[in-house]
């Protein structure tokens, strides 16, 4: 398997920029790194190997997004949604088991097309909230999801995005809300891929050394996040799922 020692210059480089524009869009939205990462480096390198380089800066990002605002308000959101985040965390660590049994291309298209079709709905105008009633089929429902597409790939944004959208979440509870589910989400993932055998001696290395060029990515996109009003936040998120989606499926495609 391909490691940090095995990577040409130009390709490492490539990795740090992937890296930096990945934190870049997560700082300004909240998301994505994942899946910007695992789109931009499963461009140039195998995909168990791009899923474990996006788990150090995944992890580490998301516990900087999470306490933003202190620790009692990450608490808060923790309390909140604690019935999602334990269906995703448990669907996502046996999820996270099928990735050396799946063929690459396989994760790749299981991903792109739901992103891209939520996406597109939504930029269309469609606008599906969840009422009182229906909170709790819906934390069953989209934590399932969420888990399933996490542990096969490391991205399980979009299902959350989808969901606190329809709770018609405000902008900076969103994006506190998924700082902490994804970091929850992100050591379940390192652990599970632990064991899976994907995050080894060899591919450690590259995700901590990628580390440093998504945090510079984050202080970048922390300053442009808190430009953003609700709607451009809102169109800025939907905009960046169907482009990462897109690409997601181009690789799956071209094999």
């Amino acid at each position: 398997m391909l490691g940090l020692d095995l990577l040409t210059l130009p390709l490492f480089l490539a990795a740090c920029a992937v890296a930096f524009v990945a934190g870049a869009v997560k700082g300004a939205v909240g998301f994505a790194m994942p899946m910007l990462m695992i789109s931009g480096l499963g461009s140039f390198l195998p995909a168990e190997v791009a899923v474990a380089a996006l788990i150090g800066p995944t992890v580490v990002s998301n516990g900087l997004q999470a306490f933003r605002q202190g620790g009692r308000a990450a608490l808060e959101a923790l309390r909140t949604h604690r019935r999602y985040l334990l269906i995703a965390g448990v669907i996502l660590v046996l999820a996270a088991q099928l990735v050396p049994l799946l063929d690459g291309r396989a994760i790749l298209a299981l991903i792109g097309g739901p992103i891209v079709l939520f996406g597109l709905a939504q930029l269309a105008g469609w606008r599906p909230v969840i009422g009182p009633e229906a909170r709790r089929r819906s934390e069953v429902g989209f934590g399932v999801v969420s888990g399933f597409f996490g542990g096969l790939s490391g991205v399980w944004g979009p299902p959350m995005v989808m969901y606190l959208t329809a709770l018609e979440t405000p902008k900076t509870e969103q994006v506190r809300v998924q700082g902490v589910a994804f970091g929850l989400g992100g050591l379940m993932l390192l652990s599970a891929h632990l064991q899976s055998g994907v995050m080894n001696a060899q591919t450690a290395p590259l995700s901590v050394a990628l580390i440093a060029p998504a945090m510079l990515g984050m202080w970048a996109g922390f300053r442009v996040h808190d430009r953003l009003d609700q709607a451009l936040f809102r169109r800025a998120t939907l905009v960046i799922l169907v482009i990462a989606g897109l690409n997601l499926v181009r690789r799956a495609l071209a094999g």
